[in-house]
């Protein structure tokens, strides 16, 4: 298959969790759920979380890319795809437990899962191709502000 079929189904793959959270993202009822929360004086304006996921999005497509065509193995592809499709189910349930079934704890809980599992996969993917890392750092930095505003929310409501 040609290289830029491979960077489009990385990017639509790595846009999945971004799609399905649209359902549980918030509006009408939802939307009234959050905005009756105690935020972090940190927590942005909703239209920056559109840009920011954006962004993420993106580059961790650009990581999947990296490594459908660097990684050769048949073990390694698949330690790298379970990794990279582990941390997108966990994204997209964080996005079902906090918005879909206002249990912010256990998106708490769902959260710290997904840092540790996408740490780890930067960790595999550097072995292979160290721009791929990269491409996950920004993720991980926004994980980390993520885990304080849900955590503020836990502790505060």
């Amino acid at each position: 298959m040609k290289n830029w079929m491979w960077f489009i189904i990385a990017m639509v793959i790595s846009f999945l969790p971004g799609i399905f959270g649209v359902f549980f993202t918030p509006h009408g009822e939802s939307d009234l759920w959050y905005a009756a929360l105690n935020n972090s004086g940190l927590t942005p304006s909703g239209w920056v979380f559109g840009l920011v996921w954006t962004i993420l999005y993106a580059l961790l497509g650009v990581a999947l890319y990296l490594i459908i065509k660097k990684v050769k193995k048949r073990y390694e592809k698949k330690l790298a795809y379970g990794l990279f499709a582990a941390q997108m189910v966990l994204n997209a349930f964080w996005t079902y437990c906090f918005f879909g079934m206002q249990m912010p704890q256990l998106a708490l809980v769902v959260l710290l899962v997904l840092f540790v599992v996408s740490a780890y996969m930067a960790r595999v993917f550097n072995v292979h191709d160290k721009r791929a890392a990269y491409c996950v750092v920004p993720y991980l930095l926004w994980m980390l502000l993520a885990f304080y505003m849900n955590a503020y929310i836990v502790l505060m409501n």
